[in-house]
């Protein structure tokens, strides 16, 4: 089983698929967003979505993810969060750092 990594019980990516409504658009939230995912060692990416809300989909341990979800939910100065819907899954690990996407990515 050559090119496999054993991790720790415990020791699992996951993936959080996050989005957030409110005011978020136009006040840098993409960039607050990107620079604490890349602090806390995640990857992904965040964009604008069509309907006025942020996406981000952000892989790493739970410890971190959570982190990015509070800082995700707080917003920088000029932001005003009302929701954040949150879904979490196994790490695809299809990513490869951290990416601010414009709203006309196709996904993933």
């Amino acid at each position: 089983m050559t090119g496999l990594v054993a991790r720790p019980p415990g020791d699992r990516h996951e993936r959080l698929d996050a989005v957030i409504h409110g005011r978020v658009q136009a006040v840098g939230y993409r960039v607050f967003a990107a620079r604490l995912a890349t602090d806390l060692g995640l990857s992904g990416w965040v964009a604008n979505q069509p309907d006025g809300s942020v996406r981000c989909v952000a892989e790493g341990m739970r410890p971190a993810l959570e982190r990015l979800l509070a800082g995700l939910r707080a917003g920088p100065a000029g932001a005003r969060v009302e929701s954040v819907t949150e879904t979490w899954g196994s790490a695809v690990e299809d990513l490869d750092g951290f990416r601010i996407r414009s709203h006309a990515h196709p996904g993933d």
